[in-house]
């Protein structure tokens, strides 16, 4: 009896997800897949929703990650990321509370940011630690870790 709804439901997510292709809506249409086959067996409403809905969320916390994965895979790095662990000196006092930074990496200037809370002076030799955007975090390494890497 319910056949048809679970049916449109499943047409409407799967053009939803064909739209998107942003693994949005493909939870949903597997629930209503379910839903449906259900439907053929069990003519209560209220218990082809809780099918609907457990099948659509276990299917979202299973194969969610596992498809983030392989789609993240196929992200290619680009030339920034290589200056991650890199050092870099402050040309321009970080100062976080104030939104101050630059340090120079390889020759080139880049906006930086304290990975920690602290004012870095310029001059001080830094660690890149992560980048975001085009802000490099970066923390600051001893100096006596710096003469002896050198």
């Amino acid at each position: 009896m319910y056949s048809i709804l679970w049916l449109v439901t499943l047409i409407i997510f799967g053009v939803v997800e064909a739209a998107t292709v942003g693994l949005a809506s493909i939870w949903f249409a597997a629930g209503a897949l379910a839903a449906l086959i259900l439907s053929a067996f069990l003519n209560s409403l209220l218990v082809q929703v809780v099918v609907f809905l457990a099948v659509s969320f276990v299917t979202l916390l299973l194969v969610r990650p596992l498809a983030q994965k392989y789609f993240n895979a196929r992200r290619t790095a680009t030339n920034a990321d290589r200056v991650i662990g890199q050092e870099a000196v402050v040309v321009q006092e970080i100062d976080n509370l104030r939104g101050l930074g630059q340090v120079k990496v390889g020759g080139m200037p880049w906006t930086a940011r304290s990975a920690g809370e602290q004012i870095l002076p310029v001059g001080t030799t830094v660690r890149v630690e992560r980048i975001e955007g085009v802000k490099l975090y970066v923390t600051p390494i001893p100096a006596a870790s710096h003469t002896q890497s050198q």
